[in-house]
């Protein structure tokens, strides 16, 4: 790799995420950046950190946060070409197979709690914070980032879906209302965005220094981020399924744009 990409480092667990863990490489790498796997087995890397992503996964120990266990890709006031769109939504429709069907195959059934994980991501963030290095949290990255700053998590959002079915999918198939006033609505352009969702749990109470900045309709956090940090952002979502779709890429680019910044200093 060449000397003058960004080292991102890119947590998962020891068994299973390899899907999780090639489709955020190709985001990485896409945009200017070299993604180095870290996972508890293998420990800490040798080589210097300039920006940071915590993958998704199994639950988060509940102790850790003070609690005991228990259609169109585009809505039509957006500004984009029937043309974009549809190209759009056929890039959908054919990577979906290709993204639905590896991460079946290589994603292993994730473990109620992984306290070893939790324990490594959680010092990871904590560096990371420390030395401004930027940090991009996805689904449970988001939560841990959520806790990190004193915010708790709700253990199972199945009572919001009383009226509507809970969606869990890699295709991009629930809505999401982005605050114009937030720096991810400065990366995305746009104030509404269809979202995938792979997820049982959702921030709850929020972090100190944490706006949330994305919602979906029945009121479920989808996005969080710092307020003094240049980027500390959490996505429920996970945009490394989306690559067809160029905002959800942005999301990575803009990491590695902030890591670039941090590698010079």
């Amino acid at each position: 790799m060449s000397k003058h990409r960004p080292n991102i480092g890119v947590t998962g667990p020891d068994k299973g995420g390899r899907a999780a863990w090639w489709f955020t490489w190709f985001a990485v790498f896409l945009h200017g950046g070299r993604a180095i796997r870290i996972h508890p087995q293998k420990g800490l890397p040798d080589a210097d950190i300039h920006g940071l992503i915590i993958g998704g996964g199994a639950d988060i120990n509940p102790e850790r946060y003070g609690a005991e266990d228990i259609g169109d890709l585009f809505l039509k006031d957006e500004k984009i070409s029937s043309l974009r769109k549809f190209f759009t939504y056929l890039l959908t429709v054919l990577f979906f197979p290709i993204i639905y069907f590896v991460r079946k195959i290589f994603s292993a059934s994730s473990e109620d709690v992984d306290n070893n994980r939790d324990e490594l991501e959680f010092d990871l963030i904590k560096q990371a914070v420390d030395k401004n290095i930027p940090i991009l949290g996805i689904c449970r990255g988001a939560q841990l980032l959520n806790i990190h700053f004193g915010g708790t998590l709700h253990q199972d959002i199945a009572s919001y879906y009383t009226e509507v079915p809970r969606i869990h999918s890699v295709w991009p198939k629930k809505r999401v209302k982005v605050d114009e006033q937030s720096k991810l609505f400065d990366i995305l352009a746009f104030n509404r965005i269809w979202v995938n969702a792979l997820h049982h749990q959702a921030v709850d109470e929020l972090g100190e220094e944490l706006a949330i900045v994305a919602r979906e309709e029945n009121g479920i956090v989808q996005a969080i981020e710092h307020t003094e940090r240049n980027f500390i952002l959490g996505v429920q979502w996970h945009p490394e399924y989306m690559p067809q779709i160029p905002p959800q890429r942005r999301i990575f680019k803009q990491l590695v744009t902030e890591a670039r910044v941090r590698m010079r200093k």
